[in-house]
């Protein structure tokens, strides 16, 4: 595993001295497994910043005391900034912005970055991460005391922090898979959300979202639009290439073959590189639309089948690599494919994550859209159906009445709850799932609320934006963007995210809703527009992904299932889940669906093996 990208430090507000400043940094940098040759430097008795990474920047400005941390590859919304930028570098460049707007740097900053200015003279500080989280930032304060860093675990170990495992967080990491920002694992330890600042002094914190995506149809000419599109698409991949030997994910889908194709174009007239991964199970396996999208670009194809011995000797180093407990089983084969990159000399790799979340692509939206439907009948008629429907003895001969009635029933459920109709957690009550004094201390509403806040927050009043605006945050900076950003640091190669292009992304906003899904048809302007340039089998294939068959080889003798079985049996004795209730789901998983059972065993096993490490890790931290 490679060295860690990584920015921490702390600074006490009220301008006295923080005791024993080295303990303090190696008990963060154990933490996180950071080098020791992290860098370092103390700004003073009451500041201290560190960082590792090539890409990160550093600015001290002696006269007025301040410093400045860039973590990323940070652009800036002028041409004027940018040469300014390109000369003082971009740290010593954030430094002369603070000094002349204050807080609102954050927003003359456009591509991916985490950024801490301290000011121990003003007793201030600002943490401000990019608009589409690509980057994170986590923070605790103890009185006058901020402590920051990209790992929420590094927060935690802080000898003035030395925050425990929050119950309310493994709660919403069983729920959403991940634990969705704000909160972290950690009690009383926060992480910022995408395009968000904070801004803390003596009197507080105050957390403020400096963009937001303006939803604005534009009334261009469709044909108009999608020239523009390409050329934006073309500058978003064009912007991400440089003199690193650079290759690009293929699954075969839509997004991942559009940026081989475009890498494509631009490598020429050196063949791009392409990496695929296939598994040998029926129903997960796309390889041979990878094969297609490579043919039809004439890119070098690279492939690799995963194993079930893969998983087993992956699923440790999984949990281990995530500072919080990590649930997306794809995180497997997206390690096993960037590390098959790593092994071809490619040092940067192209992902297509966020295309369906800015261009509509996810099944959900165009379902949820039938549901909206129920709500263009006439208030009085809903008012007369729902109750007729209710009292009705439907038997078997009547299955189309049976069907509606479902239909007004979930159609009933306001969106953005209606999302999560069908969560394992919303099977069974959470008295015959937990431990009774776990089930006490958590809030099953948490998960619900933070969705609203994203879904709401979102400047349209149209469903499918609002959930794209919810997937943004949950689906994308969330899960997606940690996934492949931390297993392709794993590996040893950097991932850059064209599709999450700033001027792609506001392009995105200017789209009506109508040509976001087209009777039912997902993305249906970004097929529209690729027509003549991606594959027609790209363009027909329905959404597939890395979907990993973990719920079919774990139930095989071996390896997989011995780790599997071991790590849930420890996770029963913890008091978390019931271990008769993790039992029956072994039961359902050997006896009925495989895949379906086979997610919340891979979850559970991902939570223990996760506390495992975590232990290990803060007992070094505290040694």
């Amino acid at each position: 595993m490679t060295d860690r990208r990584a920015l921490l430090g702390w600074i006490n507000l009220s301008g006295e001295a923080v005791r024993d400043p080295e303990a303090a940094l190696s008990a963060m940098r154990a933490g996180e497994s950071l080098p020791d040759r992290v860098s370092a430097v103390h700004l003073s008795a009451a500041a201290t910043v560190a960082w590792s990474g090539a890409d990160a920047a550093f600015s001290h400005d002696t006269d007025h005391g301040c410093a400045a941390l860039l973590l990323g590859r940070p652009r800036w919304d002028s041409q004027s900034l940018a040469r300014e930028a390109g000369e003082r570098g971009d740290a010593a460049m954030v430094l002369r912005l603070y000094q002349e707007h204050g807080t609102g740097v954050a927003e003359h900053l456009q591509g991916r970055f985490a950024l801490v200015v301290l000011d121990p003279a003003r007793h201030q500080a600002l943490l401000a991460v990019d608009r589409m989280g690509i980057e994170r930032l986590c923070f605790a304060r103890s009185g006058p005391l901020l402590v920051f860093s990209t790992s929420a675990r590094a927060v935690a170990c802080h000898p003035e922090i030395g925050a425990g495992i929050d119950a309310q967080a493994l709660y919403e990491y069983l729920f959403c898979h991940m634990v969705p920002s704000p909160d972290t694992a950690f009690a009383g330890v926060a992480k910022l959300l995408p395009a968000e600042t904070c801004c803390a002094d003596e009197a507080g914190m105050r957390r403020h979202h400096y963009w937001h995506l303006p939803f604005s149809p534009d009334a261009e000419p469709l044909d108009a639009q999608a020239r523009k599109f390409r050329a934006l698409l073309r500058q978003a991949v064009d912007r991400q290439i440089d003199a690193r030997p650079t290759g690009a994910f293929l699954s075969g889908g839509t997004d991942s073959s559009t940026i081989a194709g475009l890498l494509a174009d631009a490598a020429r007239p050196e063949r791009a590189r392409t990496f695929s991964i296939g598994f040998e199970a029926d129903g997960f396996d796309e390889l041979e639309y990878a094969r297609i999208t490579s043919r039809h670009f004439a890119t070098r194809a690279h492939e690799y089948y995963v194993t079930a011995t893969d998983v087993a000797d992956a699923m440790p180093m999984v949990a281990e690599a995530y500072d919080e407990p990590f649930g997306n089983a794809s995180a497997v084969p997206t390690f096993l494919c960037a590390r098959l990159a790593a092994s071809h000399g490619i040092e940067v790799m192209l992902a297509g994550d966020g295309g369906d979340e800015v261009f509509a692509g996810n099944e959900r939206y165009a379902k949820q859209g039938i549901f909206e439907l129920y709500y263009t009948l006439p208030a009085g008629l809903r008012q007369l159906l729902e109750p007729a429907l209710q009292g009705l003895p439907l038997g078997d001969a009547l299955t189309p009445l049976r069907k509606l009635r479902s239909y007004v029933r979930q159609a009933r459920v306001p969106l953005p709850e209606r999302l999560e109709s069908y969560n394992f957690l919303n099977r069974d009550e959470a008295a015959a799932m937990f431990d009774p004094d776990f089930a006490a201390s958590i809030d099953r509403e948490r998960p619900l609320e933070l969705m609203r806040e994203a879904y709401f927050r979102a400047t349209s009043k149209y469903p499918v934006d609002r959930m794209m605006h919810l997937d943004h945050k949950i689906t994308l900076a969330d899960n997606d963007l940690r996934k492949v950003t931390r297993m392709c640091e794993a590996a040893g190669v950097e991932v850059r995210f064209p599709l999450l292009d700033d001027d792609l992304v506001m392009f995105s906003g200017t789209l009506r809703p109508q040509h976001k899904i087209r009777r039912g048809a997902l993305r249906w302007f970004f097929k529209h527009a690729l027509r003549d340039f991606l594959p027609a089998e790209t363009i027909r294939k329905s959404k597939h992904g890395f979907g990993l068959p973990f719920g079919l080889w774990s139930r095989e003798a071996g390896p997989l299932r011995d780790l599997t079985q071991s790590a849930l049996e420890s996770l029963g004795r913890r008091g978390i889940v019931q271990a008769a209730y993790i039992a029956e789901l072994q039961r359902l998983h050997m006896q009925q669906h495989a895949s379906y059972y086979g997610v919340m065993l891979w979850v559970m096993s991902q939570l223990e093996l996760w506390l495992q490490h975590t232990e290990v890790v803060r007992r070094d931290a505290a040694s």
